[in-house]
């Protein structure tokens, strides 16, 4: 339809003419329509900081929908040709390896900790994340076995990925998430559990690992009262726990990404775990308290910055009237297995200590970061936990109720080493 007609009386006249001021006006006015609607809605205006004015709200304050890989070809990752000053950093993880990949995985590492080669779980993963265009819906177990068999027969990662352009991006990215989870570390257990001085064999450790180094260095506990019931061990294995309680029920089941809907429409950029009121919530890694007090959407929450920066664990939702441990604040040093606080259903209101979720839950999240610039606003990468979490579940910590109070401790403490 035309916005301007010659009257069939008028004389004839260049029809171009019409058509050309016909297209400019058009031009004209979806050009002021368009800066209308993103000034109405701030999701188009990249530059408008308005809808991030909650910042802390950590995993679920997205008003935006997260940005996808180009293809499985190409990992988003920024570089520009134009300007050379600019960093050079991954922008997006789709984080799509299987529990059972993870436990595979993880099973030749812990094998092979005492051997050469070592066989590292993390390399596994990312050789066949560059296999698989980073889709673990093609995994097959005889593929890693074939690669681990290449590696134990001599061949070299660095050999057998050569001609792997992406085989660094997934060996970064996967590293970011996997990176503080298995390894060496010191753990505190029953006296009657220790191992002969200088036994050296491959015991297998009760949930999560190897007694792999050499045992002699066993020694009574210096945080026990009575020295004589623990004892600390040098093992190898997996030293991440599940952010749940070992004998606390609880459900799941893959939720990243569904929608939400209180105050804005957005996704959900964590995993929720089903449980009840004062379920124990667990440190799933060692890191420093980033976070700590009320947010409308996640209620009481702690954030946690593991020590290498990479991840940032966030936890939601948390009990109404004593959501944390009683020794937490921002600055806090945590180790990984550490009480951190209780589960709840607060959060969806502006008011502190409100109860507005339905149903108890502990919103569980990681959130990747390359670079600083992406701790909070659009560039923001959230992974999904499920599958991960599914993994993490070998290796549940023992508590218990500390007599007289609201809260529970951890039974045998875990250290760095």
């Amino acid at each position: 339809m035309f916005l301007f007609r010659r009257p069939a009386s008028s004389p004839p006249g260049p029809p171009r003419f019409f058509l050309y001021l016909e297209a400019a006006l058009l031009l004209l006015l979806s050009l002021s329509l368009l800066s209308s609607y993103t000034k109405r809605y701030p999701l188009f205006n990249q530059a408008d900081s308005s809808l991030y004015e909650l910042k802390e709200d950590q995993g679920e304050n997205a008003g935006k929908e997260p940005s996808k890989m180009p293809s499985e070809s190409k990992p988003k990752i920024s570089d520009s040709a134009e300007n050379t000053q600019e960093k050079k950093f991954i922008r997006w993880v789709d984080f799509t390896i299987t529990a059972d990949a993870l436990d595979k995985a993880f099973r030749f590492d812990l094998d092979t900790c005492l051997s050469t080669p070592h066989l590292n779980w993390i390399e596994l993963l990312a050789y066949l994340g560059a296999r698989y265009g980073g889709d673990f819906s093609r995994y097959k177990a005889s593929d890693m076995d074939s690669l681990a068999e290449k590696l134990l027969q001599g061949e070299s990662m660095e050999n057998l990925t050569k001609e792997m352009k992406y085989y660094p991006y997934y060996l970064e990215a996967y590293t970011a998430v996997l990176g503080g989870m298995v390894g060496p570390f010191r753990e505190e257990i029953p006296a009657e559990q220790a191992p002969e001085s200088g036994n050296t064999g491959n015991t297998q450790g009760a949930e999560n690992g190897l007694d792999a180094e050499n045992m002699s260095d066993a020694e009574n506990s210096p945080d026990t009262q009575n020295t004589q019931d623990t004892v600390w061990v040098t093992k190898y294995g997996l030293k991440a726990f599940s952010p749940i309680a070992s004998g606390f029920p609880y459900s799941d089941f893959d939720d990243f990404g569904t929608a939400r809907s209180y105050g804005f429409k957005r996704q959900h950029l964590g995993h929720d775990m089903m449980g009840q009121v004062g379920t124990p919530i667990i440190a799933v890694e060692s890191g420093i308290v980033e976070a700590l007090g009320w947010n409308q959407y996640g209620g009481w929450r702690i954030g946690i910055r593991s020590f290498d920066n990479k991840r940032y664990y966030y936890y939601a939702h948390l009990r109404k009237n004593y959501p944390y441990q009683s020794n937490l604040e921002v600055g806090s040093r945590v180790q990984a297995g550490d009480v951190i606080g209780y589960m709840g259903r607060t959060g969806y209101s502006r008011k502190e200590n409100t109860n507005n979720i339905d149903e108890p839950h502990l919103h569980f999240g990681i959130q990747l970061i390359f670079d600083e610039s992406q701790k909070e606003g659009n560039n923001e990468i959230w992974i999904s936990c499920y599958e991960l979490v599914k993994f993490l579940r070998q290796n549940q910590c023992l508590t218990q109720k500390i007599p007289d109070t609201k809260e529970w401790q951890r039974v045998y403490k875990t250290e760095e080493k």
